[in-house]
């Protein structure tokens, strides 16, 4: 397996790979840049089709959340990591004990938290260990209710905020009342995002690889059930992804009807060059990792002083930072995911 010459590594500062033969744990880790502060990403759980799948995905990740921290204007440095196995199959809590073990020996370079797969409960099996884990401590969420640390309520706000921003700016809409709304991926994040499109008078459309999140959409919040096949080729004002990345791609640009393409999930880009490809095709991309910062932000003011209504106004600055991507992409007449890119290298590299 190629490391050094891999097409997504970016000069990555550390590469762990953990294999624990009792309890069949096998992980990596990526800390990508540390210079703003240790690195922070969630510890995902995902049944890869292969080792080499694996890879790329965090090394993909671990660069994500470098932007997102600097874009966020957090004092954070961006690193990631993954267990390979299915969470409802393989998941014990003695691999998520040798995991904590794992985290442990990363010093304080890195810090995990909550990601596909893995939930604060699980999370606080590796917190016996280490304390090189987030997202844990009971507290107040930004909505003002008890919290058990699920950083998903913050990560979602986030995503709607910047949906809106996207919508009112693609589209001259303030109002959503009957925008018609695909979700890909009702998870924690995508189902919070969909609750809070449904209060603002949205019209849903809703696909997942589980079916029982798909029904679940449907009767608590009236969305329409589609298939994963059609989800993006939906005749809709805006697709949210919210599921795994590399969803924009050659294949899936040619078929969306949407304006607007604005969701959670993380490396929606299959690669870089599909950032031009929506825009030459007049489809406004609101950059990933600026819409679902809310999540780390959160993550955050839980290790520096947590007070949920200063949260939720950081959360709240995603719209700012997305307008001003707007308006420079526009103004120079180049891919918002680009724009997006250069600010926040700007507030990285030494």
């Amino acid at each position: 397996m190629s490391v050094f010459s891999h097409p997504e590594f970016d000069n990555h500062e550390q590469l762990s790979f953990f294999c624990d033969e009792e309890t069949g744990l096998k992980a990596i880790i990526a800390i990508h840049n540390t210079n703003r502060g240790p690195a922070l990403g969630g510890c995902r759980m995902w049944n890869y089709a292969s080792d080499e799948e694996a890879l790329r995905d965090v090394l993909r990740l671990s660069k994500g959340m470098t932007y997102k921290s600097a874009l966020a204007n957090l004092d954070l440095g961006g690193g990631k990591s993954v267990i390979i196995g299915d969470p409802r199959k393989h998941k014990s809590e003695d691999l998520l004990a040798a995991m904590g073990r794992f985290l442990e020996r990363t010093g304080n370079q890195y810090i995990a938290a909550e990601d596909s797969g893995t939930s604060v409960p699980d999370l606080q099996v590796m917190n016996r260990f280490t304390d090189n884990v987030a997202g844990v401590t009971e507290r107040t969420g930004i909505d003002g209710l008890p919290c058990n640390g699920d950083p998903s309520p913050a990560t979602a706000y986030g995503t709607f905020i910047g949906l809106k921003t996207a919508v009112q700016y693609k589209l001259d809409r303030k109002d959503l009342s009957g925008l018609k709304v695909a979700i890909q991926g009702v998870g924690n994040v995508g189902y919070r995002l969909a609750e809070h499109l449904h209060a603002a008078g949205a019209e849903l459309f809703v696909t997942d690889i589980h079916e029982e999140q798909v029904q679940r959409a449907v009767t608590e919040l009236g969305a329409t059930a589609v298939s994963q096949n059609e989800i993006l080729s939906l005749d809709v004002d805006v697709i949210a992804p919210c599921a795994l990345g590399a969803v924009l791609n050659d294949d899936s640009i040619p078929l969306i009807k949407a304006k607007v393409v604005a969701g959670a999930s993380n490396n929606q880009l299959a690669s870089q060059r599909h950032d031009l490809m929506l825009r030459e095709r007049g489809i406004l991309y609101a950059p990933d990792y600026v819409l679902n910062a809310g999540g780390i932000i959160d993550v955050f003011y839980e290790r520096v002083g947590h007070e949920h209504t200063k949260v939720r106004a950081h959360v709240e600055t995603i719209a700012d930072t997305l307008t001003e991507i707007f308006g420079r992409a526009d103004v120079q007449d180049r891919p918002t995911g680009e724009i997006a890119n250069e600010l926040a290298e700007e507030r990285f590299m030494k």
